[in-house]
């Protein structure tokens, strides 16, 4: 029995090894016209509607591409950025990025205006869109 458990424990720590390492990377993506180049931080600036150089394009939904993406560029997780948001509403200093329902539709939208920037899964990035950074 203790070597049955034993060997389940070992298996389910692999398995969680395994996912970790499987977890896709997150491509910031730009129209491959775009005349600027913007840093990480300039990114973060973007998505808070604090620089206004290039059109930010957000996922609708809270999935694992956007917490990667705010999580490591933006340094927010799900309820701080509703918070920053609703306090941006509320004073009337600003408003949320216009978003869309999926990665392909950010691809499209990045590709189709050279002022757009986006994040997606980098397995949805083609040759519509040029990859400023990934996060790992």
């Amino acid at each position: 029995m203790n070597c049955v458990i034993r060997k389940i424990s070992v298996a389910a720590l692999l398995g969680v090894a395994v996912m970790s390492q499987v977890q896709a990377e997150v491509a910031v993506i730009v129209n491959p016209g775009a005349s600027a180049s913007p840093s990480q931080a300039d990114v973060a600036n973007i998505f808070l509607g604090k620089d206004k150089s290039l059109k930010g394009v957000d996922q609708k939904e809270w999935n694992a591409t956007k917490d990667k993406f705010y999580s490591s560029v933006v340094s927010k997780n799900e309820s701080q950025l509703k918070s920053y948001w609703s306090s941006l509403i509320f004073t009337g200093k600003g408003r949320p990025l216009p978003s869309v329902s999926d990665d392909a539709a950010v691809v499209a939208k990045v590709a189709g205006d050279d002022s757009s920037i986006g994040y997606v899964d980098s397995a949805a990035v083609n040759d519509s869109v040029k990859v400023l950074f990934t996060l790992p």
